[in-house]
């Protein structure tokens, strides 16, 4: 039996889980992305009970969760509405596993940056395994001109962009010397040739570094990856060498983007 607005009548069982669940289902369909503070405002829920069904919906599937506590049709979801493509990859998400293997391999910590400004955000890393080793930063902001892999992302804007990011030269002391920004831009056509940035203490003291960009499938950087080791084990000469596994790293995961 319907009732009189035309629906069927609420089940005489406690399912509120389940209708929650499905609620939740039905909205992701409907709105394609959904914050915790969502759910609870239209399941009329604490946002702990919110976070419960999403993490379940998760694990079964239907939904996913970017980098930014954003959560998206999943692949259970994206095949009940008719299409078997998966929703566009989270680049942290897609990444980590190469940093992993990256760090594994070259036993030094690895980084994933993307550029900000004129700055270079850290989105995620990798710690090394050895005792003495580089911590990641991840959520740090740094000049990225100072960066190995802000170098690297810099080196891969046209000029007049370059131009734009510096309008009263570069930031901080260094920036104050006359013709450090004209001493970048010809650095910055090195990386280019080689295809990699160093970086020998120039964002923290005893700390040497290497990046290359993650280029997509268009040719466009998009981010960076770079491998820091202490400078007292890691010499100029052996920042080339690293640059090899780091260039394979950052091909790979451009391929998945």
């Amino acid at each position: 039996m319907e009732n009189s607005a035309g629906h069927s009548p609420s089940p005489s069982y406690p399912v509120s889980a389940a209708g929650n669940a499905l609620r939740v289902v039905r909205l992701l369909h409907e709105l394609d992305e959904l914050r915790v503070m969502d759910v609870s405002e239209r399941l009329g829920v604490a946002r702990s009970t919110a976070h419960r069904v999403l993490a379940m919906l998760v694990f079964e599937e239907f939904a996913v969760q970017d980098r930014h506590k954003v959560y998206r049709p999943g692949p259970a979801l994206q095949a009940i509405r008719g299409s078997q493509a998966p929703p566009p990859p989270d680049l942290i998400t897609l990444a980590h596993p190469h940093l992993q293997r990256l760090a594994d391999a070259v036993r030094e910590t690895t980084h994933l940056m993307v550029l900000e400004g004129n700055g270079a955000r850290f989105l995620d890393g990798v710690e090394g395994p050895q005792a003495l080793r580089v911590s990641y930063r991840t959520g740090t902001l740094l000049p990225a001109h100072v960066t190995s892999g802000g170098k690297a992302m810099l080196a891969a804007l046209p000029v007049d962009r370059l131009r734009a990011l510096y309008p009263n030269g570069l930031p901080g002391d260094l920036g104050r010397a006359p013709g450090e920004f004209e001493r970048l831009m010809n650095g910055l056509v090195t990386v280019r040739r080689h295809g990699y940035a160093i970086n020998l203490q120039e964002s923290e003291r005893g700390v040497h570094a290497v990046g290359a960009c993650v280029r997509d499938r268009t040719g466009t950087a998009v981010a960076a990856v770079a491998v820091a080791a202490p400078s007292v084990r890691c010499t100029r000469a052996s920042l080339a060498e690293l640059s090899r596994p780091l260039l394979a790293a950052a091909q790979d995961i451009g391929q998945g983007l």
